[in-house]
């Protein structure tokens, strides 16, 4: 089905013409306090400020409702698919920060938060299924900048949680995000020691002293308190990748933290509505998918050379090491954290370049070394891991503003093989370099690829039946009428194959692998002064027995973690593992 507008009547044409005063949010009703707001925030919760709850709009929005629709990519289709039933993919980003409590009021956060959501509207669209290959992403446009701003509110939340039982609540609880809610925002002031202890009756004391003390100096008027905050971004996969979570929360800080006021804030959220809105375009502004972004001429003979590469570079795929795995009904997933010093981090960094490999090479070595050092599976078989590759580079098809959003799928993969054996004959820190520029030759290999394109396109295609094929096979299994297949039965005659006979390999891979390097490139902590940034923790929900390890640089320092189900694998397995990890980091990063 083509992109398509709906209009539902005509929109006012010129955005100054309109002068018509937004209803002023401080009276509409207040809805009893909750739990979830934090203290001393409530009054606030459907006001634009404290004091002064109007936004000074001079125009009005289109008359009804604009709704624009287009139908999902393949790719999209592969994450959405999967996700329906306990939200399997659906991301978020952790973020614990330091900031004054008047940046974290309700009314600046949900400012902010509909500012971004009218630049990027994927996030406010939802998902609509129509068919197993017709699902439809279907977004309203806000009707004024008011509207956009109701809509951010009752998408965020506040919460009193700690960190750890924050990612908890998302990874292991009930799904927060649905096909009417794509994205969600979380934002947790952890309560402190002194706030979880009981307060103890106040002591009789006789005499009450009264000390005078001079005034405050004029530094000490400026210090402003600042407390510890937890901040959780929660999106649909389907809807983007890891790059453009982290490049909207540093959008998102660099609004919140930045040297703008409310009342800056509130005109820029006017200005924002207004350069989009106040003449409503007859195209689809949505994000196109990944597919329309890199095109293909669409002759013959490049559909089949490109099926025929893609096949041959499928074949070459050899693995076959797994972690052993169980049944379970339950999924737990846990993600162990190591952050490294800055210091040593400089160090590890250091010894990397003197070796010829970045740190994310240098991961996938760790990862096979402490493989071998468990003495896995059949030390015949290689070891096959796998990465994400960023496509934006090789996206064709370029976005005018204001439509240019980053928030869409630019991700395809490409796999890593390295041997499963660790030979005796050799010093292990060389077998481990060794291996290191391996895995920085063949991720090179892959990047560089002039058929990286094509690829990613015949995968697409692969995947997306996949998911179309699982999906309806889920439904029917759920609805008690699947039944087994008929084997395809050829009407033509049996021909000669094109491709070369090769023995039958397994393809399993080990482990996957999120390499998202250094973060501090895309984080300007600079321009955001009223929030200090000091943790980063991403990831998303798994499937049963999933497994994914990430390996990044934030704040100067070198994190990384292992997401997975602790109820996916034979006990123990996991856990020897990730020692094993963290003793190659030791040994051999220093």
């Amino acid at each position: 089905m083509p992109e398509r507008l709906t209009l539902r009547t005509g929109v006012r044409s010129d955005c100054s013409a309109a002068k018509v005063a937004m209803a002023d949010l401080a009276e509409l009703p207040t809805p009893p306090p909750s739990a979830t707001d934090f203290l001393g925030d409530v009054e606030d919760k459907f006001s634009l400020d404290g004091t002064q709850s109007r936004l000074d709009s001079t125009s009005a929005g289109p008359s009804c409702r604009h709704l624009y629709e287009r139908k999902m990519g393949d790719t999209e289709l592969s994450y959405f698919l999967p996700s329906r039933q306990t939200g399997v993919n659906d991301m978020y980003l952790h973020l614990g920060f330091k900031a004054p409590q008047r940046v974290t009021r309700r009314a600046r956060v949900s400012t902010v938060w509909a500012i971004l959501r009218l630049r990027h509207p994927l996030l406010c669209a939802r998902a609509e299924m129509h068919d197993y290959d017709d699902v439809r992403f279907i977004y309203v446009a806000p009707e004024s900048a008011e509207d956009a701003y109701r809509d951010a509110d009752s998408n965020l939340e506040y919460r009193s949680q700690a960190k750890d039982e924050l990612i908890d609540a998302y990874l292991n609880g009930p799904r927060t995000l649905s096909n009417s809610r794509l994205s969600y925002l979380i934002l947790s002031e952890p309560p402190t020691p002194s706030e979880m202890m009981p307060t103890p009756p106040r002591t009789p004391s006789p005499t009450t002293v009264t000390f005078e003390t001079g005034p405050a100096s004029d530094d000490e008027e400026q210090v402003e308190p600042r407390r510890e905050y937890e901040l959780l971004i929660c999106a649909m996969h389907f809807l983007g990748d890891g790059m453009a979570l982290h490049q909207f929360a540093n959008d998102f800080f660099g609004l919140l933290a930045g040297p703008k006021s409310d009342d800056e804030l509130r005109a820029m959220l006017e200005e924002e509505w207004c350069s989009r809105w106040s003449v409503a375009p007859e195209e689809c502004i949505l994000p196109p998918a990944l597919e329309d972004n890199m095109p293909l001429p669409s002759s013959k003979f490049r559909r089949v050379a490109a099926h025929v590469d893609f096949q041959l570079s499928q074949q070459r795929l050899v693995g076959g090491q797994v972690f052993p795995r169980r049944k379970h009904p339950e999924r737990l997933t846990i993600v162990p954290t190591m952050s490294i010093p800055e210091e040593r981090t400089k160090a590890i960094l250091k010894r990397c370049k003197a070796n010829g490999v970045s740190i994310s090479a240098a991961l996938f070595a760790i990862c096979n070394v402490a493989w071998a050092r468990m003495g896995g599976g059949s030390k015949t078989a290689p070891t096959l891991m796998y990465s994400a590759l960023n496509l934006r580079p090789y996206f064709t098809a370029k976005r005018g503003a204001p439509w240019d959003s980053y928030w869409h799928l630019a991700i395809g993969y490409f796999n890593v093989i390295l041997p499963s054996f660790l030979p005796s004959s050799t010093a292990a820190e060389r077998t481990f370099w060794l291996r290191a520029r391996q895995a920085k030759e063949q991720s090179m290999r892959a990047a560089k690829s002039p058929l990286v394109a094509s690829r990613t396109l015949e995968m697409a295609k692969e995947r997306g039946a996949r998911a179309r094929a699982w999906a309806k096979e889920d439904d029917e299994r759920e609805q008690g009428t699947w039944v087994v297949p008929a084997p395809p039965v050829s009407s033509s005659p049996p021909t000669e194959p094109v491709f070369p006979a090769r023995a039958k390999a397994s393809a399993a891979a080990l482990i996957g692998l999120s390499l998202l390097g250094n973060l501090d490139g895309i984080y300007k902590h600079a321009t955001f002064p009223d929030a200090e940034l000091h943790t980063l923790t991403t990831g998303s929900r798994q499937r049963n027995g999933a497994m994914l390890l990430f390996g990044y640089t934030f704040k100067g320092r070198l994190w990384i973690s292992l997401g997975y189900d602790t109820n996916g694998f034979e006990e123990g397995v996991v856990e020897r593992f990730w020692k094993e990890a963290l003793d190659c980091v030791d040994e051999f990063l220093g």
